[in-house]
């Protein structure tokens, strides 16, 4: 159990808010948090009382299919039990009205005070890392890190493109940086997103609410198109952007969680004809890529401070997530108790 310091604000919250991703209701939402470990249950070991932690927000059972396999982000009871039913792995929740009646859970339910997370989550932040901000890295950051590492295998020297650049977005320039893209290239509609994503590494933007995506990029990169892109929103039109901005034989990998049966036109005979590879994205593996990620923000190579740039507390929650409806949050924001 978590005394919950931070909750990051996710859109993926946002779409079951609005009922676009289906989820029993009522539920607690929040996904993405870091807190002071209250108590722990049996078979704990390297976590106690006491400690400062942050949490994935994929939360492998460890003993599926996929999960002994390694591919945790596949996990077959994380799907199964969490994201379609909101209980763990027991088949039951760990929160209820005080008539007895029971909340599902979104993850570890974590836009409240306290939250239980299974032990494979749970991971101790690094001293100099700052407590409420490191939440982000259980999400937003872990998303980024998923895609640029495991599905988009970003190689040294190659060129990326990275359409809308919200809280993954963000964090995924800051990835391509590290894991040494020549050419990044941020495009979004809102000039304080870009101008955040050229302070985290991107050496080029672009306004696509001004400016021809298609010409820019073929600008940049010589008319042969990026190596990899990234699509981070989750709209038909950006999905077809970032296939249609891609090299021949280059890879596009789809982040954004879109609603519950949108679906993008993409040209087959391209797809078929120029070798372009077409990729979902959907985490990290929470066992084997946390701690990577843990180490990569101990060492500085990941700006948390860079990445956050607003603070709601839980009484103010609504107005958070209205925040992020409207588009108006650079980066990720968080919420914190109070």
């Amino acid at each position: 159990m978590v005394r919950v310091a931070a909750c990051g604000v996710c859109h993926t919250d946002l779409h079951v808010m609005k009922g676009e991703v289906k989820f029993p209701t009522p539920a607690v939402l929040g996904h993405e948090i870091s807190g002071i470990v209250e108590s722990t249950g049996d078979g704990v070991e390297n976590i106690k009382p006491g400690d400062a932690v942050v949490c994935a927000f994929i939360m492998p059972c460890g003993e599926c299919y996929y999960c002994v396999r390694g591919i945790d982000d596949l996990c077959e009871k994380f799907f199964k039990y969490n994201r379609l039913l909101g209980k763990m792995y027991d088949g039951e929740t760990r929160l209820f009205r005080n008539d007895g009646s029971p909340l599902w859970m979104y993850s570890m339910g974590g836009l409240a005070e306290y939250a239980v997370v299974p032990k494979t989550a749970v991971f101790r932040l690094p001293t100099n890392l700052p407590l409420k901000e490191g939440s982000i890295l259980g999400c937003g950051i872990f998303t980024a890190y998923g895609a640029a590492k495991n599905q988009g295998a970003i190689r040294p020297g190659e060129s990326v493109g990275i359409v809308a650049v919200g809280g993954v977005g963000l964090s995924l320039v800051n990835m391509a940086r590290i894991f040494g893209a020549k050419t990044i290239v941020a495009i979004d509609i809102r000039q304080d997103k870009l101008h955040a994503a050229s302070s985290l590494g991107a050496t080029h933007v672009v306004d696509s609410s001004k400016e021809d995506v298609m010409s820019e990029i073929s600008r940049i990169t010589q008319n042969r198109g990026v190596d990899l892109a990234f699509e981070c929103l989750g709209r038909p039109g950006t999905v077809i952007q970032a296939f249609d901005m891609v090299r021949d034989g280059g890879r596009v990998v789809i982040v954004g969680i879109a609603p519950t049966g949108a679906t993008a036109g993409i040209e087959i005979t391209r797809l078929v004809r120029r070798e372009v590879k077409l990729i979902g994205s959907y985490g990290a593996r929470t066992r084997t890529d946390m701690p990577e990620i843990l180490s990569l923000a101990e060492k500085g190579e990941i700006d948390l401070n860079h990445i956050v740039s607003r603070e709601f507390t839980l009484q103010h929650v609504n107005e958070a997530y209205s925040t992020l409806a409207k588009g108006e949050i650079v980066g990720r924001a968080i919420v914190t108790p109070g």
